[in-house]
């Protein structure tokens, strides 16, 4: 790829490559939601090696919330099952860095965090099935507002493995019932990217006192009429992560994804 193809393509938010030129130029820095049409985003987990056989089991034990796309070989920088020009240390608009627990930092790059003992884990993320959801005409509110998603922390308790264990983290999004019966039908065909919702109705059934107050991203209105519908959540690493206090990891900040050359419709069971 030429030095002028990059620059086009950088200043092309529509497509996966340009969106990640764009997080690492720094020239995008907010949500990804809404970005690269039809493309896969991924969530980010990046752990010491000496932690890493605990988290691939954590997430085979919890596969709606971590559903895995891709793992790196120690201090690997690159995933080419995800694209061939992916640099997983600046490709990223912001990051979260960890110690013991406590989030420490925001970083729009990696430098001076990158360690040669890390392993990177991809997980399926559910902006890949809420373009099947606008295909068929169903509104995704926080996608009609132009925010991030609603996340929200509950009291059901994930699968623990080795050192990892905590809350499961979901994403909301109202609808209408007829839409919500549709919309649990379209999204069981995407088990790689969380596939169905884990609840729907009463938050509180769940641990959820009140929608306006999101744990991560922003509130959306939930109009009279309307149903609220959970999916397991990519941010789960996170609250697992407060939760057992790590010596130190790296995840993305929610709502800012790793876009891959994935196609949307390729993560769909027939």
């Amino acid at each position: 790829m030429t030095a002028t193809t990059i620059a086009a393509a950088s200043a092309d938010l529509h497509t996966a490559i340009g969106v990640r030129h764009a997080a690492r130029s720094g020239r995008l820095t907010a949500p990804t939601a809404g970005l690269a049409p039809g493309h896969v985003q991924v969530n980010l987990v990046i752990l010491p090696q000496a932690l890493a056989a605990d988290f691939l089991r954590f997430c085979q034990r919890n596969p709606k919330a971590c559903p895995l796309l891709a793992v790196s070989e120690p201090g690997d920088w690159r995933l080419p099952e995800l694209g061939a020009d992916l640099d997983l240390r600046s490709d990223v608009p912001r990051y979260r860095v960890w110690s013991r627990g406590e989030l420490v930092a925001e970083p729009t790059q990696l430098g001076p965090y990158w360690r040669d003992d890390l392993v990177s884990f991809a997980l399926g993320c559910s902006f890949s099935f809420e373009e099947a959801l606008l295909n068929e005409g169903i509104e995704v509110r926080h996608v009609a507002l132009n925010c991030n998603v609603p996340m929200y922390r509950t009291q059901i308790a994930t699968t623990p493995a080795g050192t990892f264990g905590g809350p499961l983290v979901v994403s909301m999004r109202p609808f209408k019932a007829a839409d919500a019966i549709r919309a649990i039908q379209i999204t069981s065909r995407f088990p790689s990217v969380h596939g169905a919702p884990v609840h729907l109705g009463d938050p509180e059934q769940i641990g959820i006192s009140d929608l306006a107050h999101p744990d991560y991203g922003d509130p959306v209105p939930v109009h009279a009429g309307e149903v609220p519908v959970f999916w397991a959540c990519g941010v789960t690493p996170q609250s697992v992560i407060a939760a057992t206090r790590p010596d130190f990891c790296i995840t993305h900040a929610p709502g800012h994804m790793l876009v891959s050359d994935l196609y949307n419709h390729q993560m769909a069971v027939l």
